[in-house]
């Protein structure tokens, strides 16, 4: 089977695969918003991660209860083969889209630098 992915579900992925398989989901929150300085919100991301898990990309387990967290438990995630695989063909797909094109992509790129980023 051939997983697509969405953006931020190759991002998710991506720091699960980075985290490690005791992530749970404000590390992983934290880590695509310090290497991507973009937003993510809660809800989104556990709603992506739930999609995730349920397709069988994502497993999650619960974690033993905590005294910082006032005896609640953590939710971790695991990247799964599947998952992996998805990921891969992803980056793959990606790698021979922009074959070749580093100075057309930084031209590109040039361009909205000097428009102000628009």
């Amino acid at each position: 089977m051939n997983e697509t992915l969405g953006r931020f579900e190759e991002l998710i992925l991506l720091a699960l695969l980075r985290l490690g398989p005791d992530a749970y989901g404000l590390a992983v929150r934290r880590e695509i918003e310090e290497r991507t300085a973009r937003e993510v919100s809660t809800g989104a991301l556990y709603t992506a991660l739930k999609r995730l898990e349920e397709r069988g990309l994502v497993v999650s387990r619960m974690g033993e209860p905590t005294a910082e967290r006032g005896g609640r438990r953590k939710k971790h995630y695991r990247l799964e083969a599947p998952g992996r695989r998805a990921l891969r063909n992803s980056y793959l797909d990606y790698t021979k889209m922009a074959e070749g094109m580093g100075a057309k992509i930084r031209e590109a790129v040039t361009r909205i630098d000097e428009a102000g980023g628009a």
